[in-house]
């Protein structure tokens, strides 16, 4: 399966904001309007890609045309009233709408913008309400004059129709659930406080190592101070930072201690695996108790079986591989290292369904669609036979797509928001861990195999694009250290579960293009600095880094004029042009594992765009890619690359980024682009043959005046 980026251009270049309300409250009709209402008015004239016509005074038919289809509101005739921040109106609609989108203007930007919940399909008149209090005093909004912007989703063909737009006052519903929404968005302050202290946290006693072996759990550790000590189990839906009453102590009387425990337990009717457990030390002073040492993850775990290492044979490689009439590409391109993505949720099941094959875990059962996994079988299989390194994208569907709507129910993050597009797995109950966990057992023991019967997997990319967090791998506004603690925890689990069957097994981290500058909600700087500060501290795994430097304008192949993309340690972007600074950072000894053994940095997935299949826009396309390559196999700390995409693919919001065309081109069907030549190419005798006259389009005559040094 490709992977889809129906949404990367407008989220990958510009900041985001969540829109304020995760639940649409329940109108019972007819909705009371207060005398004087102001009703909204659609600008006619404003509309882009949709056609629109009056019906009526406040009533308006609507049919979208395009991928962006969207239409300006007319300013508002007077100040809005301080207690009128529920945007409301009246619909009906052929199809449903999940990523409704409100801009506020004067100034119509994305980080001036918020998300609504789904506009379900509806061939009656239905109430649609979204409570934009934060966002109309974070703007400032609601002056005369102002006027909002209103996005219909990303789909043509859409026939709408609207009435009587405009803002109330909140209904009780609606405040308790604004009051909720208040609180918790202080206990995530209070969480990412209390992580912040905890990084920064000198105890005085530590947890050593933690060895998983077959059938037995050993801590081993220390403690020094007054007072009595326990060792405690932390479980992944535990939140460490804030736990104030710790169960299941185990007294320590020694200084040093050696404590060795069953590995299986039985937890809420679970058989639970410890190897999935981090542990700490905690202090008991009366009636207060307080951690003191950092927790600790597995550093030993005792595989089942040996596997050899996956070895590259060059840096390059496609991403989101899958099976079709061009595999031949593999040889023909030379390719020694692909990316699959496998969404769990399209082919799990909490049920026996038809054509499915069990597995159990945690005394549990869990079924999985023979026929999605022969697709991904063939895949790896083709490629184990090759000797292609394989990384698996590992993702997590929002509930409403998920195969089994149970599961989705399960794994779907309780804090998800209808701007994401995936959801961070749900890892806040017994009931979601397990089946989380079950997941990546199964895929671990299928394609783990000595007799690779159905492929190998080797690396293991941990959802996507976690910087950008609301839209690939949503869970919800959060600060940064919440989301990563929770990645992390994700992170840990594929790690300690994939170990037990490949010693070598590793997950990476994805992330967008940005470095310093967030592109919607993090920074991938930012991330990766407090990832390695809370290995470092935990018990350090090998984990490495899927990085996305697609040039800054995802439409422009010229990647060489990137402003944002800088020669400094602190660039606000890495792209193309500047890949020195990730490669300098990588090897550097405080980013590395261990501090003496670099990470694995793979370039997982970019691509330069030909704007059309113009010779001119295809020789800029392959110009951008010689451009890259040129640089990267002169930097030593990047391992290798995965192209995206293979073929050029119609969802991509008019993106050609392929090294093919598009499969239904009229005059050249899945044709080789001037870039496929070029990728070709790469790494053999005929490399600056082919290469020659993209120089003049780059501007150079010497490959070497690309290259730049990064500064401390």
């Amino acid at each position: 399966m490709q992977h889809i980026r129906i949404f990367l251009i407008k989220f990958i270049i510009v900041s985001v904001f969540l829109f304020s309300c995760s639940k649409e409250p329940e109108i019972t009709p007819p909705v009371v309007v207060k005398p004087g209402t102001e009703y909204l008015k659609f600008n006619l004239g404003s509309a882009n890609q949709l056609t629109i016509s009056q019906n009526e005074k406040n009533s308006y038919s609507i049919k979208t045309t395009g991928d962006d289809p969207y239409i300006m509101m007319e300013g508002i005739s007077k100040p809005l009233h301080q207690d009128s921040v529920v945007l409301t109106f009246e619909y009906k609609s052929t199809q449903s709408i999940e990523r409704m989108q409100f801009f506020f203007g004067p100034t119509i930007s994305e980080d001036r913008s918020v998300f609504g919940p789904t506009m379900s399909s509806t061939s009656t008149w239905k109430i649609y309400s979204v409570n934009l209090v934060r966002e109309i005093n974070k703007f400032s909004w609601g002056k005369r004059d102002d006027f909002m912007r209103f996005d219909f989703g990303t789909k043509s063909g859409i026939d709408i129709e609207i009435r009587d737009i405009y803002f109330r006052a909140m209904n009780q519903s609606e405040k308790e659930i604004f009051e909720e929404e208040e609180a918790r968005i202080k206990q995530d302050e209070t969480i990412q406080k209390a992580l912040a202290s905890y990084l920064k946290e000198h105890f005085s006693s530590a947890i050593t190592e933690v060895k998983v072996g077959s059938s037995e759990v050993t801590i081993v550790g220390e403690y020094s101070g007054e007072g009595e000590f326990n060792l405690c189990e932390v479980f992944p839906n535990d939140t460490l930072v804030t736990t104030t009453i710790f169960k299941n102590k185990i007294p320590l009387d020694n200084n040093s201690f050696r404590i060795t425990l069953p590995r299986v337990i039985t937890k809420n009717n679970l058989e639970y695996d410890r190897l999935l457990s981090r542990w700490v030390i905690v202090k008991e002073d009366g009636n207060d108790e307080s951690i003191d040492s950092h927790a600790r993850y597995a550093d030993i775990i005792e595989p089942k079986q040996s596997m050899p290492p996956g070895i590259l044979m060059s840096k390059k490689g496609l991403g989101g591989f899958f099976m079709n009439s061009y595999v031949d590409d593999l040889d023909h391109l030379g390719i020694t290292s692909i990316t699959v993505n496998i969404p769990i949720t399209a082919m799990l099941y909490s049920y026996p369904a038809a054509n499915t094959i069990t597995h159990t875990y945690g005394n549990k059962k869990y079924y999985f669609s023979l026929n999605y996994l022969n697709h991904i079988d063939n895949a790896l299989k083709l490629a184990a036979s090759k000797k292609i390194v394989v990384a698996a994208i590992i993702l997590v569907q929002k509930a409403s797509e998920c195969a089994d709507p149970e599961i989705g129910k399960i794994l779907q993050h309780p804090d998800f928001t209808p701007e994401g597009i995936y959801t961070m797995p749900n890892m806040t109950t017994d009931e979601g861990v397990n089946c989380y966990a079950a997941a990546l057992d199964f895929l671990a023991s299928r394609y783990n195999r000595t007799d690779n019967a159905y492929g190998r997997i080797h690396k293991w990319i941990m959802h996507n694009e976690v910087d950008a967090g609301l839209t690939w791998t949503n869970m919800g506004r959060k600060p940064m250290l919440n989301y990563l603690d929770t990645y992390l925890r994700s992170m840990r689990i594929c790690h300690n579960i994939t170990r037990q069957y490949d010693q070598n097994s590793e997950v990476m981290g994805s992330f967008t293009h940005s470095w310093v500058e967030p592109v919607e909600l993090y920074s991938s700087k930012e991330m990766l600095t407090a990832l390695q500060q809370f290995s470092s501290l935990e018990g350090d795994f090998q984990w490495g880094v899927a990085y996305h430097p697609y040039p800054q304008d995802l439409n422009e192949p010229k990647t060489w004029n990137d402003a944002k993309a800088t020669f400094s340690p602190n660039s606000p972007l890495v792209t193309f042009k500047n890949l020195e600074v990730i490669d300098h950072w990588i090897k550097q000894p405080e980013n590395s594992y261990k501090s003496s053994v670099k990470r694995t940095l793979w370039l997982s997935e970019n691509g330069t765009n030909s704007r059309t299949y113009e010779d001119k826009d295809l020789m800029e396309q392959a110009a951008g890619f010689t451009y890259a390559w040129k640089k990267l196999i002169n930097l030593d700390g990047i391992d290798a690359i995965q192209w995206h995409n293979w073929i050029d693919n119609r969802a991509e919001f008019g993106l050609r980024i392929g090294l093919r065309r598009f499969p239904d081109d009229l005059s050249d069907p899945g044709g080789a682009k001037p870039v496929w030549y070029a990728y070709q190419a790469a790494g053999t005798d005929k490399e600056d043959e082919v290469f020659e006259p993209y120089k003049s389009i780059i501007g150079i005559t010497n490959w070497g005046e690309i290259m730049h040094f990064i500064s401390p």
